[in-house]
């Protein structure tokens, strides 16, 4: 007999709308009668594990909605990747459990943790419903036109540049600003966006789609210092040489690694420094200033773009009418229609799992250190409503007396 219980989970990165979805799924599944308990997993993979579960059905509507409209996991998450045998832990709880869907919050790697878990009840006849639910400010899923998450984070970083731009303005120098993207340069992208005059920063934007050359990198920050008297630089934690070779690993003298073994980029700031000082030891500019954005650009309060919010509400309501009138497993995704309009599908697991999506080439200038105006359209309307504006005086000159 069915048992009618659901479970929910987040995992990887928070993101400022990640909740809507969570509160889309919960909200969606107890309108239908069939469903009898909605659970929620803390901190991921690892709370299903330990069976840390929270009875979701209990939690009043207003509140979920004020949840919602909060950023970051509110059930918590973890940056476990599982295995096969991990995965195999996962399934035995939620066979224990009799949990009958299982929806899943998260990026590349939880996508494919699904996969395995589908997969594994499939092998052992258990009626198990998994759906991925997209969730990344890196943009990276494939078969998807945008992640939920990843146009807050856009709204976020195009704003940040364009007062960076301002201050740099002010007080010329150069100005170098770390933008999180590993594989993916979509949000380091998103800095054009901040422009509004044509001498406005960011003056140049290095993505991880194209080699970086320390040499190249000078020459180019050498030319627009000369052509604007200061330069706005936005750069993605993930550049690479030729080889493939993080540049954050070939200019430090110690490297960072994270659980996963992959070098630690953006969260230690040593890229930023450590080109700001390649622009001082070799350029000889001496205002020279850098920033990295680390965590700030995934869960700020306050800069959220309401076209996400929306579609990460609607994700996760589709999730449970794909699971519940579909009755298949798969990952959701983003369809753009007519100039801006979404639609949503669900694509084959294996179609996205594991699987990482980069910039198209059409949205990369050719100098490789710009974006063009398809991708500044593609993404205006992601950032949504009410994009703050700046402006500049007019001045009239006064005619100099002494210093004719």
């Amino acid at each position: 007999m069915p048992s009618g219980k659901i479970l929910v989970a987040q995992g990887g990165g928070p993101t400022a709308v990640i909740n809507q979805s969570l509160v889309g799924v919960v909200l969606e599944a107890r309108r239908f009668r069939q469903v009898t308990r909605v659970y929620g997993a803390l901190h991921g993979v690892r709370g299903i594990i330990n069976e840390d579960f929270v009875d979701l059905t209990q939690e009043t509507s207003h509140n979920l909605e004020m949840v919602a409209a909060t950023p970051s996991s509110a059930l918590g998450s973890t940056r476990d990747k599982p295995d096969a045998a991990y995965c195999e832990q996962i399934f035995e709880v939620l066979r224990a459990h009799e949990i009958e869907h299982f929806f899943y919050i998260g990026g590349n790697d939880s996508s494919d943790t699904v996969r395995i878990v589908s997969d594994r009840a499939k092998a052992a006849g258990y009626p198990l419903r998994c759906i991925h639910i997209p969730k990344t400010i890196d943009n990276d899923l494939v078969g998807s036109d945008h992640t939920p998450g990843f146009p807050s984070a856009a709204r976020f970083v195009a704003q940040a540049f364009a007062g960076a731009n301002l201050d740099n303005a002010s007080l010329p120098g150069v100005y170098v600003g770390v933008v999180m993207g590993r594989h993916a340069g979509f949000l380091t992208a998103a800095s054009a966006l901040g422009k509004k005059f044509p001498d406005d920063g960011p003056h140049l934007i290095y993505l991880p789609e194209r080699v970086f050359s320390l040499e190249s990198f000078l020459a180019d920050v050498k030319a627009a210092y000369a052509q604007h008297g200061r330069c706005v630089i936005a750069v993605s934690e993930g550049i690479h040489d030729a080889s493939g070779e993080a540049i954050a690993s070939l200019l430090a003298k110690e490297v960072e690694r994270d659980a996963h073994g992959n070098v630690q980029l953006s969260g230690t700031g040593a890229l930023a420094d450590l080109l700001c000082d390649e622009i001082k030891a070799k350029l000889g500019i001496k205002r020279v200033r850098g920033d990295t954005f680390g965590y700030l650009q995934r869960s700020f309060i306050g800069c959220v773009s309401d076209v996400d919010q929306r579609e990460a509400r609607e994700v996760g309501e589709k999730a449970v009418q794909f699971a519940m009138w579909g009755d298949r497993c798969g990952s959701v995704a983003i369809k753009r229609t007519g100039y801006y309009s979404a639609d949503y599908e669900l694509l084959p697991l294996d179609a996205v799992a594991g699987k990482t999506r980069t910039m198209e080439d059409e949205f990369i200038t050719a100098s490789g250190t710009g974006v063009t105006d398809a991708f500044r359209m593609y993404l205006r309307p992601l950032l949504g409503s009410g994009m703050p504006d700046a402006f500049r005086l007019r001045p009239a000159p006064v005619a100099k007396i002494l210093k004719k």
